[in-house]
């Protein structure tokens, strides 16, 4: 990850997708680029990874 392609998020609320992204995004963040990820369907989305989030 590159700090000039880093998304920042905010979560209003705290129901089960909000847990469900929190979660995966934790999970998931030092995924390889190339890597396939079961529940994904895309690791990398216009250019960003989900390890940018």
């Amino acid at each position: 990850m590159s700090p000039d392609k880093e998304i920042r998020v905010a979560i209003v609320g705290v129901g089960n997708c909000a847990n469900s992204l929190v979660q995966g995004v934790h999970y998931y963040r030092n995924a390889a680029r190339d890597q396939e990820i079961p529940g994904l369907m895309n690791v990398v989305v216009g250019g960003y990874h989900v390890g940018d989030v």
